[in-house]
């Protein structure tokens, strides 16, 4: 009986092992998964954190009309395009919607769909835009075609797939009106953020 509780105990699996017997059966216990990031991976995660805040003040602002909104999170995106480059904007702009819709629990519902069609418009229409003379297509110009892009995807949603009526092209004018006034706002905020050479994240420090 000794015996064997005493070769039970060797053998490493008696219940008074020792720290270093516990640690000697797991292997490489001080393994971890290691990512490389960079200070600008950084800066753009918190850039987009910004768009997704402010797309939680957007929701909760009162809407005269379904489907109008100012676009916050636009202004982000153009920020970060003039600094790091379409396919950084691209991603902190899909990272928002995903992440929004994750928030909101419509992940992949009408929602969802509605807001991915408009990004990638929007998103689409920049990659062109950035090309256009920059002393006559700026951040506000920038802003009005992606945001007239945005309600053209959304729309295009809404007739192919949720409404199939010709009715919809009455709201076409409000929705119009509205991608002007937002774009263009949007575009200044965007243009003065630039300007001051300072952005979202920063002032938000202090």
């Amino acid at each position: 009986m000794t015996a064997s509780t005493t070769d039970e105990q060797d053998s490493g699996y008696g219940i008074q092992d020792s720290e270093e017997q516990r640690k000697s059966r797991i292997p490489n216990p001080e393994s971890r998964i290691l990512l490389n990031t960079t200070t600008e991976d950084h800066h753009l995660a918190r850039m987009a954190a910004v768009a997704l805040g402010l797309t939680v003040l957007e929701n909760a602002i009162p809407s005269p009309l379904p489907g109008v909104k100012p676009g916050l999170a636009n202004i982000i995106t153009l920020i970060v395009l003039a600094r790091f480059g379409w396919r950084a904007a691209a991603w902190v702009s899909l990272l928002r919607v995903v992440a929004g819709s994750l928030l909101f629990g419509n992940f992949l519902a009408p929602g969802f769909f509605l807001s991915l069609s408009g990004a990638l418009c929007s998103l689409a229409v920049l990659a062109l835009a950035i090309h256009l003379p920059q002393r006559l297509f700026g951040p506000v110009t920038h802003s009005v075609l992606a945001s007239f892009a945005h309600i053209t995807g959304q729309m295009t949603v809404v007739y192919l797939w949720l409404i199939p009526h010709s009715g919809i092209a009455y709201l076409i004018p409000f929705f119009a009106t509205a991608a002007l006034v937002f774009g263009t706002v949007n575009g200044l905020v965007a243009a003065r953020f630039m300007d001051n050479g300072s952005d979202p994240v920063s002032e938000s420090k202090t």
